[in-house]
């Protein structure tokens, strides 16, 4: 049977499955129960397409975002022609797809189906056009945490601005722990900022339920078929793949890199070979804050921060926020940080409660909700986060005038060249908004 008979797209838009029914009440309560200002409660503005149409006619293909899923996949902005909305279309080849692949998409389209959580990118618009199909998801103006990195903030965020992205990134993931999933995909690339500053966790074809003959798991063993470029998020356990298993802490490791990763504007363990970096992890190193030397987590407990910001001569690693690396690797895309910075007590400590190589030391994401350095949080409004993403602008229609504008020239000047407005975000050809969607 091809996945176009499959019932989840076999009409224009996906039916409504039994199974939701059974985590009805469970989603509901997560929606109702989090009262906290920073998240809303449903879509808001832009982020809700539930009222479009499943029609491709009726949408115009403006540019392209990124491309994902081991390239099969092209992730395009668009409008839906009849209310002009803005939205984004990831089209997918189904005949370049091997039948594991089928399985993943069809897997991410029915979780897209029975998920509902304000920080979960989830798409209830899934139909098919001949062979291509077709998953519509609010379009993500200020793209990836990634993108975010490598163009407005090549030596790292601000902690308010981490700590506003990591906060979202965790109240997915205590959702979908309670609902018995394991993200397996926890990276920057899938931390998505909307323009209206909602934080979403996207990269559900990744996710894996622990439920088994109506019991849920405590570990399980499956090895997730993942490129070896996300080989630097995935936890010791994970990739040790013996017969302990692996649970939802593993989610917790991936999200201290991703906290490094936005510290210090480098993927941590990237420049290693994929044999190096796991006898790494399996030997308790850890990737670092700009200003702690690289060092097993037990010895680091006896170390002292520094706080003066100044070069300890250990060397070159140090400054670039991540473990010793080669120095014949070939550069990344990303700009290498110039010098060490100094990071709270609060970050040092959510990083190392993360990066524990015993899982069961590691918090849950329940607990990593109430931890000091998400303090801050609490404290600032959307709004104030929002000030913290200059100079990056949400992303526009090629068609809308750029967001600042240059001011009209004199008469007597109208004949010299008009200086070069700035392009809207995501929108240089040398920029990807979604960068990568795997």
């Amino acid at each position: 049977m091809s996945f176009l008979d499959c019932s989840c797209i076999s009409h224009a838009q996906v039916q409504p499955m039994d199974i939701e029914e059974r985590y009805e009440d469970i989603s509901h309560q997560f929606l109702s129960c989090d009262g906290s200002e920073y998240t809303l409660q449903g879509p808001a503005g832009g982020d809700d397409i539930t009222g479009l149409s499943a029609e491709p006619a009726h949408y115009q293909l403006l540019s392209e975002l990124g491309r994902g899923f081991n390239n099969l996949s092209q992730v395009n902005m668009a409008r839906h022609i009849p209310t002009g909305q803005l939205v984004a279309v990831k089209q997918t080849n189904l005949d370049e797809c091997t039948e594991e692949e089928l399985l993943q998409l069809m897997n991410e389209v029915l979780l897209s189906r029975l998920f509902r959580h304000p920080n979960l990118l989830t798409s209830r618009l899934v139909f098919s056009s001949c062979c291509q199909l077709w998953v519509l998801t609010p379009l993500m103006a200020y793209g990836s945490a990634d993108t975010l990195l490598r163009t407005y903030f090549p030596d790292g965020m601000s902690e308010s601005l981490i700590a506003y992205l990591l906060y979202g990134v965790l109240k997915a993931l205590e959702y979908l722990h309670r609902m018995g999933y394991i993200h397996r995909g926890v990276k920057a690339s899938h931390i998505l900022l909307s323009g209206e500053g909602r934080v979403y966790l996207s990269g559900l074809h990744s996710v894996y339920c622990m439920m088994r003959e109506g019991k849920r798991m405590r570990t399980v063993f499956d090895m997730p078929h993942h490129s070896p470029a996300l080989l630097p998020w995935l936890s010791p356990e994970l990739l040790r793949q013996d017969l302990h298993g692996y649970g939802v802490k593993s989610d917790i490791y991936s999200l201290g890199i991703v906290a490094c990763e936005l510290v210090s504007g480098r993927v941590p363990f990237q420049d290693m070979p994929p044999t190096q970096m796991l006898l790494q992890k399996l030997r308790g190193s850890h990737c670092c804050l700009l200003d702690v030397a690289p060092f097993p987590l037990g010895e680091l407990g006896g170390l002292k921060v520094s706080r003066s910001g100044v070069d300890s001569g250990i060397g070159e690693s140090v400054a670039t926020g991540s473990l010793t690396h080669s120095t014949t690797a070939p550069p990344t895309d990303r700009p290498q940080s110039p010098g060490p910075k100094n990071h709270s007590a609060t970050l040092h400590n959510l990083v190392q409660l993360c990066l524990q190589q015993q899982p069961e030391r590691r918090p849950s994401a329940s607990e990593l909700l109430t931890h000091a350095f998400f303090k801050q949080v609490k404290r600032h409004t959307r709004d104030s986060f929002l000030s913290l993403m200059y100079p990056a602008v949400p992303l526009a229609s090629p068609e809308d005038p750029p967001v600042s504008s240059p001011p009209p020239l004199p008469v007597i000047l109208q004949r010299q060249p008009p200086p070069t407005p700035p392009r809207p975000f995501g929108i240089s050809p040398n920029c990807s908004l979604y960068t990568s969607i795997d």
